[in-house]
């Protein structure tokens, strides 16, 4: 039997026990169905209260995040932008602001895009923008087609992280970009107290009240726990094929920006 040096044993631990807390976290834990089939359900669940909720939970400051995505993703001056998991098209709509010829929406859920297509219509953006259902993981593109892709909150939920950020990378051009936005978790007390407790039992009772689905705020909470975030999903993007990776922690760490070229 091969016995661990002192230097050996915790690095081995701690591989152990991240592969455990790691199990897959899907909103309806107890229901049959892949994540990806939960996802798309549970969207579709949501989907009339899910701009309401969402700036509501977060006192609206998802905004400002998706205000310095569109800026980042401007310096970059890309013709053509993918926006997967669009949901309801907030940043797709957001990302005009970048004088792109056009932008490409994509999502699981039915419910989401027809929420997303009634606004873009609304603002008379259907010109620039178009939407269709689609996965995620399997994208109905052909190689180095964009010149940039962003995905705000959507990587949390693919079943096949990985394989989700393959895709894309696939689909950029040469030198393209990838953003992604996303939730972490704050480290610095007492902010990371202070969050914890508001995001394990005060969003999700409102969530709850309001969307009236019984697990989807429950989910949000779990998903996040489970995800990685920092450096060690800076580190995934390189994994799959992405340089210059960097990210960037707002409003304390709640959300970070990352940033990856192909």
């Amino acid at each position: 039997m091969a016995i661990l040096s002192k230097r050996q044993f915790p690095l081995t631990f701690a591989a152990i026990i991240f592969t455990v807390s790691k199990k897959e976290v899907k909103p309806y834990q107890e229901a049959e169905g892949s994540k990806k089939e939960q996802v798309a359900q549970m969207f579709d669940n949501i989907s009339e209260r899910y701009d309401f909720l969402n700036h509501v939970l977060s006192m609206s400051i998802d905004k400002g995040w998706r205000k310095k995505v569109v800026k980042m993703a401007a310096a970059q001056k890309p013709l053509h932008i993918l926006d997967v998991a669009t949901g309801t098209a907030d940043l797709a709509i957001a990302l005009t602001k970048a004088n792109p010829e056009h932008i490409t929406g994509i999502d699981i859920s039915a419910g989401m895009l027809k929420v997303g297509q009634e606004k873009i219509e609304a603002k008379k953006l259907d010109q620039i923008i178009s939407l269709q259902q689609a996965d995620s993981e399997n994208l109905p593109f052909e190689d180095n087609t964009f010149d940039a892709v962003t995905v705000a909150f959507g990587v949390r939920n693919f079943e096949n992280l990985k394989k989700g950020l393959s895709e894309i990378n696939r689909v950029l051009k040469p030198n393209g970009q990838i953003f992604v936005l996303e939730f972490s978790q704050p480290t610095g007390f007492p902010f990371k107290q202070t969050y914890k407790f508001y995001f394990k039992n005060i969003l999700p009772l409102i969530g709850r009240m309001i969307s009236k689905d019984q697990s989807a705020y429950t989910y949000l909470p779990e998903s996040v726990n489970a995800f990685p975030f920092g450096e060690e999903f800076n580190s995934i993007l390189k994994e799959v094929g992405f340089s210059k990776t960097s990210f960037n922690p707002v409003t304390f760490g709640v959300a970070t920006i990352y940033q990856g070229t192909k």
